[in-house]
């Protein structure tokens, strides 16, 4: 059977190599890569919420997802590369071979002469995600300069990632609250106590990979659109904010182990289990018998509550659409992808009220609660929403610097104004400049992905 995976897998640029190694094609979608992995009984963790993108884009931005809160982002999780570079030589990378000299720079041999890349001088938020333009650091890896590049110093077309050799077992859990203040306040124990079960290494503690959260806002859209009633998941009148928590099990927590323990968890002699501590911290929380669980083995359930969480984008994109449609061909998307350390959230989500709330804008946050990382968008009835919402969003990402955070955690810059703006907020017009001599080094005629990140 083993042979059969490898043998199946490689024809689709995927190379499972020993028991923690896979190899991919850029093109390669994690989705799947998730699948053939799953079928040899090992898991990916960084994989981004949107599982349709591809390898190397997920490289380009090292992006991150909602299990950044135990695994890290992609950059922790490549091992190796390969690279052509805009001058048609192809390097060959692995971590821990090239670092930087100690004076700050590269020096790269390509066929017919060396070229020198100095470092820049900045330093990137201390926050679990960021994208936001070139990785910089002292004895950096060259590994890391090209992640989160978003292709302007070179096309990744393979990598080696890290992979972990059993894949857990997962529970979800869909939890209404009807304060926000005692949501942060569950999230910040669970958190706590994920982190001590990471610590002592213990079997029977609770281990979170993710909490992300939908508020009062996303949640009315997902009634008015009868997204629950689709997915028959009951969203009890008052909740204020939801969450959706990834338990991990041990390897091999069958569906009919999972609901003993969810049966017997409030008996005297209930066993002493993840999902038994689990179920008591619900009920302390006292929000217990309003949960929605999906356990191991229950694809469809866990289907159902994924997709109350991936309706809340779509269906604010939808109605963003229409109002381009029928309103004004200038309305666009108009939302944030900010950070902050996970204690100064409370406050970030104050000046989100206060904002937004000034302006007048009718606003949807979501995102990954565990991080401190979160998604306003902003839906609007007109292009003056639009306009106004940037001006929040540039208003608020100064707050979010001062509070040790990045207004650009994981999806990249592009060639969005306002974004770059944000780039530029965050590393000044003296770090921009450091960012263009690290381009003009390795691609001195501007040949790949002009006008991303920055202008010429």
């Amino acid at each position: 059977m083993g042979e059969t995976i490898l043998s199946t897998a490689r024809l689709k640029g995927i190379d499972i190599i020993g028991n923690d190694r896979v190899r991919v094609h850029a093109g390669v979608s994690i989705a799947e890569l998730d699948r053939e992995l799953a079928r040899a009984g090992k898991y990916y963790p960084p994989a981004p919420t949107f599982d349709g993108a591809f390898a190397g884009g997920t490289i380009a931005t090292n992006a991150a997802g909602a299990a950044t809160f135990k695994y890290g982002s992609t950059r922790k999780w490549v091992e190796a590369m390969t690279v052509v570079l805009p001058s048609g030589d192809v390097l060959d990378i692995e971590r821990g071979v090239t670092c930087a000299h100690e004076d700050g720079h590269f020096d790269l041999q390509l066929a017919d002469r060396s070229i020198r890349v100095e470092i820049p001088r900045y330093r990137p938020p201390d926050v679990p995600k960021v994208s936001a333009g070139y990785w910089a650091e002292p004895a950096m890896d060259l590994v890391d300069l090209f992640i989160g590049s978003e292709g302007t110093l070179g096309i990744v077309t393979a990598a080696t990632f890290r992979v972990l050799p059993r894949r857990p077992a997962f529970c979800l859990a869909f939890v209404p609250f009807p304060n926000r203040s005692r949501c942060l306040q569950f999230v910040a124990r669970l958190r706590e106590a994920a982190q001590q079960t990471w610590r002592d290494r213990d079997p029977r503690g609770i281990d979170v990979s993710a909490i992300e959260h939908m508020d009062a806002r996303s949640l009315a859209i997902i009634r008015a659109d009868g997204i629950d009633r689709v997915n028959g998941v009951e969203v009890p009148d008052g909740t204020s904010i939801a969450l959706l928590v990834t338990l991990e099990l041990p390897p091999g927590t069958n569906t009919e182990q999972a609901y003993d323990e969810i049966g017997r968890a409030r008996l005297p002699e209930a066993p002493d289990t993840p999902l038994v501590r689990f179920t008591a911290m619900l009920a302390e929380a006292g929000v217990l018998d309003d949960v929605e669980i999906a356990v191991p083995g229950d694809q469809t359930r866990a289907a159902q509550l994924l997709a109350v969480r991936e309706g809340v984008p779509a269906a604010v994109n939808a109605r963003v659409g229409r109002a381009k449609h029928a309103r004004d061909g200038r309305i666009e998307k108009t939302a944030a992808d900010m950070i902050v350390p996970f204690p100064m959230l409370e406050r970030l989500l104050a000046r989100y009220d206060d904002e937004f709330g000034r302006r007048g804008l009718d606003v949807a946050v979501w995102g990954h609660i565990s991080d401190g990382n979160v998604h306003p968008n902003v839906i609007p009835r007109s292009y003056e929403d639009v306009e106004s919402g940037k001006a929040a969003i540039l208003s608020l990402a100064r707050e979010v610097l001062k509070m040790g955070g990045a207004p650009l955690a994981e999806h990249g810059v592009g060639r969005s104004r306002i974004k770059q703006e944000l780039l530029r907020m965050m590393y000044g017009d003296e770090g921009i400049d450091a960012m263009r001599h690290v381009k003009r080094a390795i691609d001195p005629d501007w040949k790949l992905s002009p006008g991303v990140l920055f202008s010429r």
